[in-house]
Order: C-alpha cells, then structure tokens, then sequence
C-alpha cells in the first residue's frame, strides 16, 4: 500500500484510468465482435455499416494512449480484409 501522499493520489489516478481503458477495450471488443459475427453469417452490408463506428473507436483509442498506433491499424485492416474476403466470395458465387 502507499504511503506517501502522492503515492496515494497516483494510486487513486491509476484505479480510475484503469477502469476508464478497460471500458473503452470493451467497447472496441464488442463491436469487433459484432462485425466478426455479421461477416460470419455473410451480412456484409450490415457489416460495412458497422466498420466506421469501429474506426472511431479504434481511433479514439490510439488518440487516448488506450492502444498503441500499430495495434490499432492492424485491427483496422484485418477487419476490413475479412468484410472484402466476403464480398468477393458472394461477388464471386454462382447465382
């Protein structure tokens, strides 16, 4: 436990950053997920609705020091390479 004053304001700073970067986590996981189970059941263009929702979250994230800068832009793209991954393979389908 802390016992200098400021060693007690720093651990009281970290309880609330900590709880504020895991809200934010949590929200970028959830809409992730969200895509991840829409480009499943090949609901492509409900996907895409959802994918700049998720930007500005991602973005918002790295803005805020939540996650770093390469972390973000590697979600970024796998997410968008999985929604074209199945809009060629419906563009691409027999019909």
């Amino acid at each position: 436990m802390p016992i200098t004053k400021s060693a007690k304001k720093a651990l009281r700073q970290n309880i609330k950053r900590r709880q504020h970067n895991r809200q934010i986590k949590r929200k970028i996981k959830d809409l992730i997920k969200k895509v991840r189970t829409l480009i499943s059941q090949k609901k492509t263009e409900e996907a895409q609705k959802l994918l700049p929702l998720v930007y500005k979250a991602l973005d918002k994230a790295c803005k805020k020091n939540v996650l770093k800068k390469n972390t973000v832009n590697r979600k970024k793209s796998r997410i968008a390479k999985e929604i074209n991954k199945i809009n060629k393979e419906i563009d691409t389908s027999p019909k």
